[in-house]
């Protein structure tokens, strides 16, 4: 089940038929995909990114490279994407805090608000506002203590050179 599809899907209050409709598929085939019972091409996993406004990487994030997977997987390391609204569109390896299948298409603030996520959404606003790469040292109030990220952003571009969002990489200085 892809329970992150369909969560997105509620709480953009649209039904199956609307997104398979947005997305040129067959309603019965999207429900499918919503199961987990077929896997979408990646035209069709594009399709459907495209009309949730998510990067269409979701689809196929538990067959991402096995040595990359298990070199990240519960390292300090956390890698994401966000659209120009900073509503994150694809993350790996989020801090235990955050759940993957909540944050897609949300922004840091959604909830709640820190000095750690106001000065992480302003880094993001400026790589997109600036279109440079940049990064920064950030504080995070979690539920273990005080974490502090060293915070690396660049800009995400379309194939046809349009700023898409950015994309950060985070990793927690350990003592």
């Amino acid at each position: 089940m892809r329970h992150w599809l369909v969560q997105l899907r509620k709480e953009r209050n649209l039904t199956q038929q609307q997104v398979a409709k947005g997305a040129f598929i067959d309603r019965a085939y999207y429900a499918q995909i919503e199961t987990g019972s077929r896997n979408p091409s990646i035209a069709v996993a594009s399709q459907i990114a495209s009309f949730l406004h998510v990067n269409p990487s979701l689809f196929f994030s538990e067959h991402l490279s096995e040595p990359f997977k298990l070199a990240l997987l519960h390292s300090p390391i956390i890698v994401a994407h966000c659209d120009l609204e900073l509503k994150y569109t694809w993350m790996f390896n989020p801090n235990p805090d955050f759940d993957t299948r909540t944050i897609i298409g949300k922004r840091d603030d959604y909830n709640g608000t820190n000095n750690g996520i106001v000065e992480l959404m302003e880094f993001k606003r400026n790589i997109i506002k600036t279109k440079d790469t940049l990064h920064r040292r950030i504080h995070f109030p979690v539920s273990d203590g005080i974490v502090e990220y060293y915070v690396f952003g660049q800009p995400l571009y379309d194939s046809d050179g349009r700023i898409l969002g950015a994309a950060t990489t985070s990793t927690a200085l350990l003592p």
